[in-house]
């Protein structure tokens, strides 16, 4: 038997007492080749084989820290936020096409991966590739999760990443991490950098109030 992937460090375990809801499989449309739509650090640590990755548009959603982080770049009682899926407008990331033989398994890893507390919704999703429309697979914030905050305005979502820090280190270092990678990548996001420059105020604001 081959030997599983390794989770990459991002993949937030559940907190003690915590279960997330069975989710069934999704299957591949009929006659379509698996696409995986990344967003964050599926981008550049996508942890499957795969044959080809591309940028590529997803419609419809746009990329933002719109879930609670409980652990890695937060605490229960300081919860960090990180990247989701939002509705409404697109959003650039990268898709990555699976081979065949490969799409059980992939799928299998995605959900140890991404659905450890079922803040996400995985579903196949309409994309701009190479010129051409795609269904993608993409895993989408849930709304009605314990775990969603794209309630939260951006001055909220800025003072919230400036504070909070957790297993892995500062949230604020989770968002810069991101927009450079995203900028070694070739890919604009505007709010993102718009967000990065409005913690970066607000981390100095605060060491300067620490006398440090």
């Amino acid at each position: 038997m081959p030997k599983r992937p390794a989770i990459p460090f991002d993949a937030e375990p559940p907190l003690p007492g915590e279960t997330a809801p069975a989710f069934p499989r999704v299957k591949v449309p009929k006659g379509e080749a698996l696409w995986v739509f990344g967003y964050g650090s599926l981008m550049w640590d996508p942890g499957f084989p795969h044959l080809d990755a591309v940028t590529a548009r997803l419609w419809g959603f746009h990329r933002a820290f719109c879930v609670w982080s409980h652990r890695y770049r937060g605490t229960p009682e300081a919860p960090g936020l990180v990247l989701g899926l939002k509705p409404g407008g697109s959003c650039v990331g990268r898709a990555f096409r699976v081979r065949k033989a490969d799409e059980a398994p992939v799928i299998d890893y995605l959900y140890r991966r991404e659905m450890l507390t079922g803040v996400y919704r995985p579903g196949f999703h309409n994309a701009a590739i190479a010129g051409e429309r795609r269904r993608v697979l993409a895993f989408v914030a849930d709304p009605h999760h314990v775990q969603y905050a794209g309630r939260l305005s951006e001055k909220q979502a800025a003072r919230v990443i400036a504070q909070s820090c957790g297993q892995r280190g500062p949230n604020a270092e989770y968002l810069s991490n991101t927009v450079a990678h995203l900028d070694a990548l070739g890919i604009n996001d505007g709010p993102l950098h718009l967000l990065l420059g409005d913690v970066q105020k607000l981390c100095a604001r605060q060491t300067k109030t620490k006398g440090f």
